[in-house]
Parts: C-alpha cells; structure tokens; sequence
C-alpha cells in the first residue's frame, strides 16, 4: 500500500481540504501538475505494492514501475470491454521470466508486465501515459494496457484496477528487473463539456498569441493545427558534423537501470553531415535526429508530439512525445533545447530534407504551475539538449 510521505502534509492545491484534512482536487479542467498527483496519491487514488519513491514525480508526471513477473506472448492484444488483462492472457500460450534479479527482453519479442502501481480515478480524471525519453530513444515499444481496455496508453474515468506495460524492444535486446522505469503517467480533469481524450489543445491563434508572451522556438514560429517541427540536417558548427545516429543491428543488451554505461560506437552509427543535406531512411532502420528549432515549454503548459501522419511522409517520429512544463529553458530566457526525433521509416526508402516537416507539437494548459519544473531536478536528463543519445551512453 503506498503511504503519504511528510514532506505531502499541508498541500492545499485549488479548492482547499476535505472535512478530512486531505487537500481537495480542484474543478479546474487540463493536466494536473506535480502537486497534484501527489494529493492523489494522499488521497489514494494512486495507489501501489511498493511505497512510490519520490524520484518518480515528474513536474506533470508520474513514472510507473514493472513489477516482479513478465510474460512473452506471441503477439500484441488488447483485453476489450468487459474483460481482464489477466483472463485474456490465459488464452496465449507464453513464458513466465522473474525480473527480481533482472532478466533480458529479446528485441523482436512481445512482453507483458504487470506494473507496481495501480488506481482509483473520480469519473471525470483520466489517464493517458507515454513511453519515457530514455526508452524512446532505444526503440522500446511500449504502451499501457488496463482492464477492460479498447485502446492503448488511455485509462478512462471511473477505472479502478491494475496497470499492465506491454513491450517490444525494436532494436536493442534490453535488460529489466522489478522497479525498472519505461514509461510515464499524466492524469487530465475534463469538465462535462469535454471527451475524455480529445479537444484539450490549443487552438493555433492561441499558440501564436502564447508564443508572443514565451517564446516557444528560437525563430518564428510555424503554426498549423499545432507547432511545427522540422528536421536538422545540416551540421550545428564546423567541429560538429554528426546530424544524427543509426541503430546498429547487431548489439548486447542495454540495462535499462545503468547511466552512461555503453560506449555510443557499439550501438550507433554516426550519421555526418551531406552536401545536399538530405537523409534517406532506409526502411525498417532506426534514427536518432533533432529538430531544426530550439523550443521551449512554458511553466504552465505541457506539450506532446502528434503522431505523423501520412501527409507529411512514410515514416513515424517520435515514440516518447511528452515534454514536461520548463522543458528547454535557458538563463536567458530564449528557448534552449532541440526536440530529439526518434524516427522510423515504413516500406519504402524515404528522403528527408533540412528544415522539412516532420511533427507538430500539441500545447495543453495545467491545472497550475507545476511546483517544480524540468530541469530543476536531478533526473532532468535532457535540459540544453541538442542531438543527444539516450542517458545510457557515456558522452
């Protein structure tokens, strides 16, 4: 069972306490920020086997923990209505692996683990989660399932039950054990007027008008149905010519619980710059990349990465798309960080060109400011970043 930690006592988010000296969730629609999620967890609507450990907290946030068993099954499913992870696992035929001492998730493979935390939600919180910067930069695959589920990384109003990781390493075997971190949760109030999952961004006039009082790319910015992100092909500086990396096929496992543990030329490929600027992505490989524009998420916003879509080409970026409130600040108040690109080509070779579009970003007001902000942590791995491998590899 989780316990309330000390240093909780006294918050007193919007809306004050209950009669019961637990601090109220407040009314206001949009992502609860870090406070928040911690009322939740006094409030035990987030609750889990082993007591959460408060590095976990991000500013708008929750990291989630596998638990102690994981299972290979033959392909990806989800439970559907009415039905448990559990009882539709027992239909697959599958191994059982102990993560206690750590055990190595073979890439290629599908595994689904039972998480350490599990919850309780009011009819109008929902949850949406999203694989962790450092797991989408290795190629890890991995969504979160519930009971009763039709769709991926989405936990609906009123559910109250465990939580499941499924996960496919793409290009690297990995190793895990219990604790392990993969992905994140956020937690999003709707008000009556709302859908659980949609219509929380902001429009694209109020994008423009935010960008004005925070500059949220080092440039002006292009705003369609969100803010756009292009590719950066061209070399930052003359003593810097690597634009991005290519997985190598043929590697060890990477630990996930180790930091700069792996030498880059074991796992990667450099990528230099071309004449023309230009990347052909051969199909089925993976690319480490970054955007053209330095951004910046205001202390009040939150922001993730659309899913590409065929328009803008044969290819999918980004798996870990959430950028935390702050992410990208500088001293000087100019935005601070590129987005690392985490892409993928489908079936055919595809040229990608300096400066083409490649995603959007889509900005979503919190309930509050968030007490804390990216990059005033100690696990803010990727503050200043430009193109930048995941935290496992030594610089």
């Amino acid at each position: 069972m989780l316990h309330a930690q000390s240093s909780l006592e006294g918050l007193q988010p919007e809306g004050g306490s209950r009669s019961d000296g637990l601090p109220e969730l407040g009314p206001k629609g949009g992502l609860f920020p870090r406070q928040y999620i911690q009322t939740m967890m006094q409030r035990k609507m987030i609750l889990a086997t082993v007591e959460v450990d408060a590095a976990q907290l991000q500013p708008a946030s929750l990291d989630l923990r596998l638990g102690a068993r994981a299972y290979r099954v033959r392909a990806s499913f989800l439970p559907g209505r009415e039905r448990s992870v559990l009882s539709q696992l027992e239909e697959f035929e599958y191994d059982d692996l102990n993560l206690e001492g750590g055990a190595v998730l073979e890439k290629g493979c599908v595994y689904l683990v039972e998480l350490l935390e599990h919850v309780k939600l009011q009819s109008t919180i929902v949850g949406l989660a999203n694989p962790k910067s450092s797991t989408g930069r290795l190629d890890v695959f991995i969504r979160l399932i519930t009971d009763g589920a039709e769709t991926f990384d989405t936990i609906e109003g009123g559910y109250e039950g465990p939580l499941y990781a499924e996960i496919s390493p793409r290009s690297f075997s990995i190793k895990v054990r219990k604790g392990s971190r993969l992905n994140q949760l956020r937690f999003r109030r709707r008000n009556s007027q709302q859908f659980d999952f949609e219509g929380f961004s902001l429009p694209d006039r109020a994008l423009l008008d935010l960008h004005k009082q925070h500059p949220l790319v080092d440039g002006d910015p292009i705003v369609r149905k969100g803010l756009v992100l292009r590719a950066g092909l061209a070399p930052s500086s003359l003593e810097q010519e690597i634009i991005g990396y290519r997985a190598k096929r043929f590697t060890r496992p990477i630990d996930l619980d180790r930091v700069a543990e792996y030498d880059v030329r074991d796992y990667w490929e450099p990528i230099y710059a071309q004449a023309k600027h230009q990347l052909i992505l051969d199909p089925d490989e993976f690319y480490i990349l970054a955007s053209k524009e330095r951004i910046h998420i205001p202390p009040n916003f939150a922001a993730e990465m659309i899913p590409i879509d065929p328009s803008m080409g044969e290819f999918r970026v980004h798996y870990a798309g959430f950028f935390d409130p702050g992410f990208g600040f500088s001293e000087h108040g100019h935005p601070g960080s590129r987005a690392v690109l985490e892409v993928r080509s489908h079936e055919t070779p595809f040229t990608l060109e300096d400066g083409q579009i490649v995603g959007r970003l889509a900005f979503e007001p919190l309930v509050e400011q968030p007490d804390v902000l990216y990059g005033q942590t100690a696990v803010s791995n990727y503050q200043g970043q430009g193109l930048k491998l995941s935290k496992h590899f030594r610089v």
